[in-house]
């Protein structure tokens, strides 16, 4: 392998990168707690088509979904008109529309750690609160909620260093914008095409970096939950 010629390093693509996962991580715990719940305790028709739409992203190939999202988001289809005739967005080749893409990839990420924490408490737990006059909300969030803190704390950290390596539906759905839709994992892709392998290793140094900081801090922290739920 030749490397080539070294170029200034730019980290706009990292701090998208961040961006991106940080507001996609903050949009799936709001939408992902209520679908864990109603996964995890609902008994009602249609739940294993709500829990395999869930967890279709899994098997999916990114471009499939890329694709599907592009096209529903071009101003020539209905509902991309629709939203830039309400909102004045286009989502297609925008950061609003990775955003959507990525909160749609990444949703098993969070929803699934969540769904099995509330499966393994038991239900007593949720029938006390009721007893006690407790809402279905208040139980969740006061009585719940606490008791799974490992899963949440899983959950929001495995959707953030997903979207924080997504190549296939950002690339769909946003091209390759600098400072728009540019993040890293498109950056290392673009240093690698022009034989810019020094950035790329950067890029990529970076990535994994911070990626193996983010599991490690999950598994102490979770470490230390299980040592004080034993005592």
């Amino acid at each position: 392998m030749i490397l080539a010629a070294t170029t200034p390093f730019d980290p706009a693509p990292l701090w998208l990168s961040v961006r991106l996962a940080a507001v996609t991580t903050s949009i799936l715990l709001l939408l992902g707690v209520p679908l864990a719940a109603l996964i995890a305790r609902g008994r009602f028709r249609g739940r294993a088509v709500l829990a395999t739409f869930v967890s279709l992203p899994l098997v999916l190939p990114p471009s499939v979904l890329g694709f599907y999202l592009l096209v529903a988001f071009s101003p020539s289809r209905p509902f991309g008109a629709l939203i830039e005739r309400v909102f004045d967005c286009r989502l297609a080749f925008s950061f609003t529309g990775l955003v959507i893409g990525s909160v749609l990839y990444s949703l098993p990420f969070m929803v699934h750690p969540i769904q099995a924490g509330l499966e393994a408490l038991p239900p007593s737990l949720a029938e006390a609160s009721y007893t006690l006059g407790k809402g279905r909300f208040t139980t969740l969030l006061r009585v719940l909620l606490p008791n799974i803190r490992p899963s949440l704390l899983t959950g929001i950290v495995l959707s953030f260093a997903h979207t924080l390596g997504e190549f296939g539906v950002v690339l769909m759905i946003g091209g390759n914008i600098p400072g728009v839709t540019r993040v890293a994992a498109l950056a290392i892709y673009d240093e690698v095409e022009t034989m810019h392998y020094a950035a790329a290793h950067t890029y990529a140094a970076i990535l994994f970096g911070v990626s193996f900081c983010i599991l490690l801090a999950v598994h102490m922290i979770n470490g230390r939950f299980l040592k004080e739920s034993v005592r």
